[in-house]
């Protein structure tokens, strides 16, 4: 009566050595991989950077100035002004490894300070136009959100904060406001980024919604 028992405790024993061996050689081969990838990376001569896709503030159409007294408002439209005069480019789900492969590795400080201008850049706007909205500024704030979200941006609040404004704050039609939410779920749905399926699904859950009030109303 024991032998089964022992048998079968001999053979999960045996199926978890051969998981964890496999395990442990996938690991090996992933690291290699990677320290191959990165001297390549690291072997990579300077390229031009003419090519990349340079993210251009509107400073002539975004709404500086229409809060005064604001600390947070301030401090956000001077960021913003003062990014205006760098070069920003949206590197989001691109690896420094993948970086230097593609523009050189003597690039890298150089990419690694667009890309940081570009986490403030998204950082900045999205606290203003939280900002805009409290003060009851909603087309403003609409404004500050679409520039944003134009530029790939994938701080989900972002798109959260605009489809209120659109659902609740901006009197739309229903069509209207189906209208606007396609018009960035494209953008979503493009994005190289981790929040990239909760951003989708927050957008077609509102497409949802709003089907649902055509429906009952």
């Amino acid at each position: 009566m024991r032998l089964p028992v022992f048998t079968s405790f001999i053979m999960i024993v045996l199926i978890t050595n051969f998981a964890i061996r496999r395990s442990n050689e996938k690991a090996r081969k992933d690291e290699e991989n990677f320290w191959n990838k990165e001297l390549r990376a690291n072997s990579t001569r300077r390229k031009s950077l003419d090519s990349l896709n340079y993210i251009t503030i509107p400073v002539d159409k975004l709404p500086f100035g229409v809060i005064k007294g604001n600390a947070e408002v301030d401090y956000c439209e001077k960021n913003i002004l003062r990014l205006s005069d760098q070069k920003i480019v949206n590197f989001t789900g691109i690896t420094n490894t993948d970086l230097k492969l593609e523009y050189g590795a003597p690039n890298i400080t150089l990419l690694t300070a667009f890309d940081q201008n570009y986490t403030t850049l998204v950082t900045m706007l999205q606290k203003w136009a939280h900002e805009l909205n409290e003060a009851g500024l909603y087309k403003e704030a609409a404004c500050v959100l679409e520039f944003s979200i134009s530029t790939k941006s994938d701080v989900t609040a972002s798109y959260k904060l605009l489809c209120d404004i659109y659902k609740n704050r901006l009197s739309l039609s229903s069509s209207e406001f189906e209208n606007k939410i396609r018009a960035i779920l494209p953008i979503a749905e493009s994005l190289n980024s981790l929040s990239k399926n909760n951003i989708v699904y927050l957008l077609n859950d509102c497409l949802d919604d709003n089907e649902l009030s055509i429906q009952s109303s």
